[in-house]
């Protein structure tokens, strides 16, 4: 786990590019609108001194809910034996409102959900109708399959749910305020949403607190984590609210001089072999050393190429003529009159057998 006592925010800082943003999406605003867009959001941009050796996915409960109630939340559910898909839904919006869960808007059970959103023009519907899917943890490594890989890419798996829970409302109020941050293994950069555009600067200054030192705690990384920290809207430019000493740079650096060393040694022993190798030394009977005189490298001689071979004659087109046998259609022609003339004396015969004798 990491430090979090690392990261120090200047509250003062960060509450100044907080102002900064929200009059930047106020003047945004058209001038058709009499309010300000509450669905734009405010999200934070980590910066990791070292790109994370496992994919993690971290868990931010936020102190001022970062969701408008505009928002439309969706619930996948586990179904219940001996009930249709209607019966289950009518179950779960009853328990929900017993429960004191009144922002889900839509309940699917998972049969609904293989049957009726099959299509893919349905699952992309469903996408584009709802902010956010939570699902029963009980039925939810069922979902990937069903969902399609949309739903992953925009960034809008389902988070599990226990609805089992005695304390059911203050779970699911925890999972929609808070909010999620993808931490992957291809990069050093990462993107929570933590607030919108309807909220107080104060409000919005608490939650970049709370996520920072959250996302600080709980990173599965050695050393220093956070090297900078910026505020964005989706139509804006990156505000830096952090920004890390350079100090952890030499911290960051202080394995890598073993790896160097051992650089270095193999170099160097590579030159010592080359030395030996050049400077070769003999030795005379008394024990004095005499260097080695240097032989002349003899001259490559070129190897005398083969001479071609000679080309045989071609036979003359005479004695071709002479030697090709002859065509398959003389023969036939040859044989046919001999056939000819065996049938002609067959018939011949017959007709002397049949002339009677003449007395």
């Amino acid at each position: 786990m990491a430090d979090g006592a690392g990261v120090a925010l200047d509250r003062a800082q960060v509450k100044k590019a907080v102002q900064a943003l929200q009059a930047f999406l106020k003047t945004k605003s058209t001038s058709d609108s009499l309010f300000l867009d509450e669905t734009q959001q405010i999200s934070m941009l980590f910066t990791l001194w070292k790109i994370p050796k496992v994919a993690q996915s971290i868990r931010i409960p936020l102190p001022h809910g970062q969701r408008s109630d505009t928002d439309d939340i969706c619930l996948f559910t586990k179904d219940e034996p001996n009930m249709t898909s209607e019966q289950t839904q009518r179950f779960y919006r009853k328990l929900l409102e017993e429960k004191g869960v009144k922002n889900i808007t839509e309940i699917i059970p998972y049969k609904a959900l293989r049957t009726e959103y099959k299509p893919y023009e349905a699952k992309r519907r469903l996408l584009g109708n709802c902010d956010l899917f939570l699902s029963d943890d009980r039925i939810r490594r069922l979902l990937p399959s069903h969902l399609g890989k949309h739903f992953y890419q925009r960034k809008k798996e389902p988070l599990s749910v226990n609805l089992q829970s005695k304390h059911l409302a203050r779970d699911i109020q925890r999972v929609i305020q808070g909010t999620s941050l993808k931490v992957t293994n291809k990069g050093c950069c990462c993107m929570a949403r933590v607030a919108h555009a309807g909220m107080t600067a104060d409000e919005v200054t608490d939650n970049i607190e709370a996520a920072v030192q959250t996302v600080a705690a709980k990173l599965r990384t050695k050393g220093p984590v956070m090297k900078l920290i910026h505020i964005k809207s989706q139509t804006s430019v990156s505000l830096p609210i952090y920004t890390s000493d350079l100090n952890h740079l030499g911290v960051l650096e202080a394995g890598k001089p073993a790896q160097t060393s051992k650089k270095e040694g193999a170099a160097a022993k590579k030159q010592a072999k080359k030395n030996k190798t050049g400077d070769v030394k003999q030795t005379d009977a008394a024990g004095e050393e005499k260097p080695v005189e240097e032989e002349e490298i003899p001259q490559l001689v070129p190897i005398a190429t083969p001479s071609k071979k000679p080309k045989l004659e071609k036979p003359s087109k005479k004695k071709q003529l002479e030697k090709a046998p002859k065509p398959a259609a003389a023969k036939k022609g040859r044989k046919s009159p001999n056939k000819m003339t065996k049938k002609a004396g067959k018939t011949d015969s017959k007709v002397k057998r049949k002339v009677p004798k003449v007395k």
